[in-house]
């Protein structure tokens, strides 16, 4: 890492690039774009996926790299095999921990969340102690290992989520995966008090959106913006407030993380304070001549009654905690110690929107249909 590379004068071009950097579950969603900003300001990426001879999940990225000035290189690596990343992480000074799985309704939570996401993390940075060259560790967390339900606000400081805090009310049988995400940034923070050779970040985003570098990438997000187009939200939306915050944005803070010396601790990335109900309103003037963009709120009794009926995500005590529960986020330890200047509300949901139109993501609904 070069000198004088500070928040305020962040720039990729100052940063060493002489060894690669590691990039786990590359094809994601976030690793994608976070790869796209690598591979164009000239560094080599080593990209570990589970299938790195698949052309479906790779052709995206060898596009980029075949018009950026870095280098991309594909290893084949499991987060469940041990020593699976030591060949993607010899010589890497820097590795970006983003692979985990992002799903709310699984058949066996501890099965499919809780022990990929532990034992990943503990994979991934066991191996950074038995390899010499790595200095920093930036681990895709989430602001779900910091709360789990809006209700959970009324109990901290200022009814406000702060990095301080830790999510301390979920559980395998409610919210499983703000568990799973929970216990995995413990093992990563017990993993690096063990040891004094590389230090660690993580980064904690809310709700992400925006424009994917692959049009059929998996995301939760995804699928649910669809629901705004598709039909499935035309009678309305739940009384839901969450963070909001740019996929742009979230892989800006990475990048930050990972070669800003000072960076440190963990992150809230959250660009906005939003509803699901804000979302429609900002949606409608662009898109609701076309689309069923939802008009009105649904009283919390109905979906109470129906949600659980219509998504098996959505279970009843979700519902009592979170729906007309306030949510308030704290970002100013990334503006302050990051130098994140987050995108308008306004510019991710159209563009996100935009992006899911541009790539038939509706039309391929109906046709599934």
């Amino acid at each position: 890492m070069t000198s004088p590379l500070t928040a305020a004068n962040f720039d990729l071009s100052l940063v060493d690039k002489s060894s690669p950097v590691l990039v786990t579950g590359a094809t994601g969603y976030l690793a994608g774009v976070l790869c796209q900003r690598l591979l164009e300001a000239g560094f080599t990426v080593h990209a570990a996926v589970r299938e790195p001879g698949n052309p479906k999940k790779t052709q995206f990225l060898d596009a980029v790299a075949a018009n950026a000035p870095g280098t991309l290189v594909w290893y084949k690596a499991d987060l469940l095999t041990d020593g699976a990343y030591a060949d993607a992480m010899a010589g890497c000074a820097v590795v970006l921990h983003t692979a985990s799985p992002f799903a709310l309704t699984v058949a066996d939570p501890q099965r499919d969340l809780v022990e990929p996401a532990q034992a990943g993390t503990r994979n991934v940075l066991t191996q950074a102690s038995a390899t010499p060259s790595v200095r920093r560790i930036v681990v895709t967390s989430s602001a779900a290992a910091i709360y789990g339900d809006n209700a959970d606000l009324a109990h901290v400081p200022g009814h406000i989520v702060t990095e301080e805090q830790w999510n301390s009310t979920s559980s395998l049988h409610h919210q499983p995966y703000s568990y799973s995400k929970t216990l995995a940034e413990r093992v990563a923070w017990e993993l690096a008090s063990q040891q004094h050779q590389w230090d660690l970040v993580t980064i904690n985003p809310s709700f992400v959106i925006g424009p994917s570098l692959d049009p059929h990438a998996h995301s939760e997000s995804l699928s649910i913006f669809r629901q705004y187009g598709d039909g499935s939200l035309k009678t309305g939306v739940p009384d839901w407030e969450l963070g909001v915050v740019d996929v742009r944005d979230v892989a800006e803070a990475h990048l930050r993380a990972a070669f800003l010396p000072e960076a440190q601790g963990r992150y809230i990335t959250s660009g906005h304070d939003a509803s699901f109900q804000k979302i429609a309103e900002i949606l409608r003037p662009n898109f609701g001549a076309t689309f069923p963009i939802p008009a009105r709120v649904l009283p919390k009794w109905l979906i109470w009654m129906v949600g659980p009926m219509m998504n098996e995500g959505m279970t009843r005590k979700s519902i009592a905690l979170n729906l007309g529960h306030p949510f308030r986020a704290d970002n100013s330890k990334s503006v302050r110690e990051l130098g994140m200047r987050y995108r308008p509300l306004e510019a991710s949901v159209v563009d996100f929107f935009q992006f899911l139109v541009d790539n038939d993501a509706f039309r391929r609904v109906k046709a599934k249909a």
